[in-house]
């Protein structure tokens, strides 16, 4: 499984991003694909996640009503929409997968990892 993530850049705070991930090679439906960002100088975090089969999402309860996750099966893409961004949403945003369609918010569970994109939100 390879994972692609795009769509990071920099803008100003209010503004939107949408970031995407391309999975290739992923040979089940029974996965779980997350997005996860590290702010500078700071620990992983999860963001939001969802199944693959069935499309659950869930969003980190303090980012609900600004982020928002979803999936184009067709695409094997996953997008996470970024809104009224704030600087302190500047990190390095990854995506992720597991095996299996229980979402986890803990970075140990995923067994695949992209290479991340980094978002930068000026005040």
């Amino acid at each position: 499984v390879q994972l692609q993530a795009s769509g990071g850049g920099l803008v100003q705070a209010g503004g939107s991003l949408r970031l995407s991930c391309i999975a290739s090679g992923r040979t089940s439906n029974d996965v779980y694909m997350g997005w996860f960002r590290q702010p500078p100088g700071k620990e992983r975090e999860f963001v939001a996640g969802v199944r693959w089969s069935g499309g659950n999402t869930y969003v980190a309860n303090s980012l609900k009503g600004r982020f928002t996750i979803s999936k184009d099966s067709a695409k094997n893409t996953v997008y996470l929409q970024m809104n009224s961004l704030k600087p302190e949403d500047t990190a390095v945003y990854y995506c992720a997968l597991k095996w299996g369609s229980t979402g986890y918010t803990t970075t140990q569970q995923y067994n695949f990892w992209g290479q991340g994109t980094l978002v930068t939100v000026s005040s």
